[in-house]
């Protein structure tokens, strides 16, 4: 095995650790890295909890003979960062235990990082190798580098669909309220785990009078992701499950006669926040920048149609998770449409579910 590989071989290791930061990192990135001396892993550690230690430290920490790290080289899947922020610099660290070489798999987007990390390790005499594996860091942290570099969320958009192409039957007045659903137990944990892994989800009024969802993740564990609803005539019950103020909730309003009218109805209810903006000049930008500004670095939108079709018509997607159910409506509400092809495909029991990746839209963002 040739020094590439080996390289190649410990920074797969790197991703996996990586890995586990998965939903609780954010806004940071996830990160793993691995300490190797003489052929041999002799120590590991991933970023595991925002505010807390980085992967580079905890990789250190878990060596117990620290005499062998100056002969040692430490694998890390992004760049170690130079600045203090809720943690002391990692290259402080790498310096200050004489490691020799550092292996990199990609740059740090982040504007107080971004090549800072490698410049500093260099100054101090340590050997920089970058870009092994970069693709795959890159996929890693897409939500962390969309949001440095595109100055918004990464954006997911998620439906279900039959397989005659609608996401909702026809309601009438005596529709009852609840979820339609297409898919099976299986398809609806799996979304509730993907909640668990971004910051922030969005449904519009539409969605929020039809089905009155709680957007939480009641069938996975780990933490519910802040509930950001859409009313811009704020027509929508105060007693509806989004406001049970059982976790973060950001409602964004009108500044029309109608929903200023009605805002004090919402005072008092816990974990809400009512934003008012100019939906006349376009709302998409406006909520993804109040987003920004919060940190929120990952946003899955669940519909409806409406909203889902605003942002597919404006470009502003990166990511589109698409259920097939086994059912037919005949008619009802048409599933959004986009072009381009399935990145991948998997079976859900008798769902299917395809991933689609915007290739075309980074130049409009």
């Amino acid at each position: 095995m040739d020094n590439l590989d080996v390289d190649k071989l410990y920074m797969s290791r790197c991703l996996e650790l990586a890995l586990n930061g998965m939903g609780s990192v954010a806004p940071n990135p996830m990160v793993g890295a691995v300490v190797v001396h003489n052929g041999k892993i002799i120590g590991e550690g991933f970023h595991a909890q925002y505010g807390e230690a980085h992967a580079e430290v905890n990789a250190i920490n878990s060596v117990r003979d620290k005499s062998l790290l100056q002969d040692s080289t430490l694998y890390v899947s992004l760049e170690p960062c130079s600045h203090y922020g809720k943690t002391p610099p990692c290259t402080d660290r790498i310096v200050e235990y004489g490691i020799p070489r550092v292996v990199v798999a990609t740059t740090d987007p982040n504007p107080r990082v971004s090549g800072r990390g490698l410049e500093q390790l260099r100054k101090h005499g340590v050997e920089v190798s970058l870009g092994i594996l970069e693709d795959e860091a890159l996929l890693l942290n897409r939500r962390f580098i969309t949001f440095h570099t595109c100055k918004r969320p990464y954006i997911i958009l998620k439906w279900a669909q039959t397989i005659d192409g609608f996401i909702d039957l026809v309601r009438t007045a005596e529709t009852p309220v609840g979820s339609v659903w297409i898919t099976n137990e299986l398809a609806r944990s799996l979304v509730h785990r993907w909640r668990s892994e971004e910051q922030a989800v969005i449904v519009g009024t539409n969605t929020v009078e039809r089905d009155n969802p709680r957007l939480n993740i009641r069938s996975w564990s780990g933490r519910n992701p802040i509930r950001v609803i859409v009313d811009r005539k704020l027509r929508l019950s105060r007693d509806a499950n989004v406001f049970d103020g059982s976790q973060p909730t950001i409602l964004f309003i009108g500044n029309n006669s109608s929903a200023l009218v009605r805002k004090s109805e919402f005072a008092g209810i816990s974990n809400l926040e009512m934003v008012t903006i100019d939906f006349a000049k376009g709302s998409e930008q406006q909520i993804l920048k109040e987003l920004s500004d919060r940190d929120v670095i990952s946003l899955i939108i669940e519909g409806g149609a409406t909203l889902l079709n605003n942002f597919i018509q404006k470009n502003l997607w990166d990511e589109a998770r698409v259920f097939v159910g086994n059912r037919f409506f005949g008619e009802g509400v048409k599933a959004p449409l986009f072009k381009g092809d399935p990145v991948s495909y998997e079976e859900v029991g008798d769902s299917k579910l395809f991933i689609y990746r915007n290739q075309q839209g980074r130049s409009n963002r």
